[in-house]
């Protein structure tokens, strides 16, 4: 038996109730944590992910002279640690759970099975020994093992795994690409990826070693397994997510867009114009998309089409569907996405949303619109003029002459704003046609951004207005009363703090069931985001 090890005996299934353990509580029991950062670095932030269990530090290394994040966590003594491998093995036995135990919070049964066997194994722990084993028990069999604070971190983006025995990296908000001190061996990635891939309800195999997918809160996973692709081992990039998406009032704090912006594309959807989100990787497309369509008609039939989910709407008529890869050879066949977009043009929607364009299904995009179906989008690419040569080539093969139906192209730019990179939209293009003598598409600019103040700027030209106002049979002074009073809205909301996802759509759905009501209680929003 290894030296410390505890004289443990071997565990039955073990059934009965004992009394709840105390929970951890930091103001209570002290912290876990006391973060000493190595000589050879030089702190510069500090902060806790879980208030004293899980503390990150920001320190510059001295011999690198880059930035490091360093993650620490309770320090376990050589008994804890082979108290805890005995517990992970017996407690892979004794949770096999009733159906009571089933409808019970699984903190608390996985408390009770831990209170059990150490009143088996005869053990009396002191407190602090106690609360560390909850720690690592609930990171393990809760959450996301040795990546569970950077998947709790809000301050990260991204997370990447190069492979084995290799730091992982991050895309921090505030200091960018940054490494941290956490490394795998071979045995415990491959664990940690098969737990990811089950997680998000997919299977991973050395026979098909890649996998695309959504983890339960809303997070891109991408992922590749053993040694067959990377030859460095086992590989992650997990793309992190909202649970709840950013609305277009946080757009306007971030300065994303201004708030002039953000009405006209208020008027466009719902006057039913189709939209296209453009950018690079990282520039904010689907968050943008995710936002704008909280403008959509409440009662509007919407569906939306993904290979990874990441569309999120406040809306009940909506159907939300990703695509699916075959089971196995021979058994349960591809669903992409060129197939459910056809499947929806059968639904009757008004509204399409589509998570990326970038293959077959962006002729049945283009043809939804030209019979009149509102679709939004995003796709890769820099510039307008990128974004049409790009639809117009293989493999996505649009014809030119399909393309003029869309009307409005937002382009989207990860660009720095002194030391800070943010997000920012480069320009809102309306697309205008087809020149009769060059067949070139003609654009209409009718939003610039200026790097140098950080302000937009609308340039006074609106097809898209000048329709929506002949349409409705609005003279030019009711058409700007109507973008006044949403542009008051969506200050009043930014003003009064209301930026909840939830409450912004209340509102915004409010406004175009009721609009007497909602400026009658301009002055207090909060009252009607609050009502059902």
């Amino acid at each position: 038996m290894p030296a410390g090890r505890p004289a443990i005996p071997p565990v039955s299934a073990l059934r009965r109730p004992v009394g709840l353990i105390e929970e951890y509580s930091p103001a209570k029991h002290g912290y876990l944590v006391h973060a000493e950062v190595p000589a050879d670095y030089e702190e510069k932030e500090r902060y806790w992910v879980a208030e004293g269990c899980s503390e990150v530090c920001i320190a510059r290394n001295k011999q690198t002279n880059q930035d490091e994040y360093l993650l620490f966590e309770p320090v376990l003594s050589h008994f804890e640690y082979d108290l805890l491998e005995r517990l992970y093995e017996d407690l892979r036995d004794v949770l096999i759970l009733t159906e009571e135990e089933m409808a019970t919070d699984r903190r608390r049964v996985l408390f009770e099975k831990v209170q059990t066997l150490l009143k088996e194994y005869g053990l009396t722990l002191e407190e602090s020994s106690l609360f560390k084993l909850q720690y690592y028990i609930l990171r393990n069999f809760l959450g996301w093992s040795r990546i569970d604070a950077l998947m709790k971190d809000p301050q990260i983006e991204d997370i990447s795994c190069d492979g084995i025995g290799i730091p992982i990296f991050l895309y921090h908000r505030r200091y960018r690409n940054i490494k941290t001190n956490i490394t795998f061996e071979e045995s415990a990635l491959n664990s940690l990826a098969i737990t990811l891939a089950q997680r998000s309800g997919k299977h991973i195999s050395i026979g098909n070693p890649m996998l695309d997918a959504t983890l339960p809160d809303g997070s891109r996973l991408q992922l590749t397994l053993g040694t067959e692709v990377t030859t460095r081992g086992t590989s992650f990039t997990i793309r992190k997510f909202r649970e709840v998406p950013f609305t277009p009032v946080e757009l306007i704090e971030s300065n994303t867009f201004d708030v002039d912006a953000l009405v006209y594309f208020w008027m466009a959807i719902e006057n039913n114009r189709s939209l296209l989100f453009i950018g690079g990787t990282a520039s904010g497309k689907t968050t943008s998309l995710n936002a704008v369509s909280l403008f959509i008609p409440p009662l509007a039939k919407v569906v939306s089409i993904e290979d990874t989910r990441e569309i999120t709407l406040y809306h009940e008529n909506w159907i939300a569907s990703v695509t699916r890869e075959s089971v196995s050879e021979g058994l349960g066949a591809t669903i992409s996405m060129f197939d459910l977009l056809k499947a929806a043009m059968r639904q009757r929607p008004e509204y399409i949303l589509v998570g990326e364009v970038r293959g077959q299904e962006a002729q049945t995009l283009f043809q939804a619109m030209n019979t009149g179906h509102t679709t939004f989008s995003t796709m890769h690419a820099g510039v307008v003029d990128a974004a049409i040569h790009r639809l117009e080539s293989a493999p996505l093969n649009v014809p030119r002459n399909m393309i003029q139906a869309l009307d409005i192209v937002s382009v989207q730019a990860l660009i720095y704003q002194g030391r800070e990179r943010v997000r920012r939209c480069q320009e809102i293009v309306e697309l205008a046609g087809i020149d009769p003598i060059t067949g070139n598409l003609q654009v209409n600019n009718v939003f610039e951004y200026d790097p140098v103040s950080d302000t937009f700027s609308f340039t006074g030209r609106s097809r898209i207005y000048n329709e929506i106002m002949e349409f409705r049979g609005w003279t030019r002074e009711q058409l700007e009363g109507e973008i006044a009073v949403r542009r008051q809205i969506l200050e009043a909301m930014r003003i009064q703090g209301i930026t909840d996802y939830i409450s912004v759509s209340r509102i915004i759905q409010a406004y175009s069931i009721d609009r007497k009501t909602v400026l009658e209680h301009i002055d207090d929003l909060s009252s009607v985001g609050r009502m059902g």
